[in-house]
């Protein structure tokens, strides 16, 4: 795999992975019983965007690191 083929295909897997970590522990305003004025109720209290872009950072590391072996060794 070449160098610009494998940044953008861990830029995928890492998208990816984000659209799957971020529902985690996220807690609505209706869950939570406050809300702020103007807002959905659907509306994530504290969405910790910063603890779930390195979970997904390393996450996807890990996948990227075993679709490179994978590639190496059977492909």
């Amino acid at each position: 795999m070449t160098i610009p083929m494998g940044i953008v295909t861990y830029i995928t897997i890492w998208w990816i992975v984000l659209f799957a970590v971020l529902p985690f522990g996220v807690r609505s305003q209706h869950e939570d019983g406050e809300y702020a004025k103007g807002t959905d109720p659907g509306a994530p209290v504290v969405p910790r965007l910063l603890a779930k872009a390195l979970w997904t950072t390393a996450i996807a590391a890990v996948i990227f690191a075993a679709l490179l072996y994978y590639i190496d060794h059977y492909a």
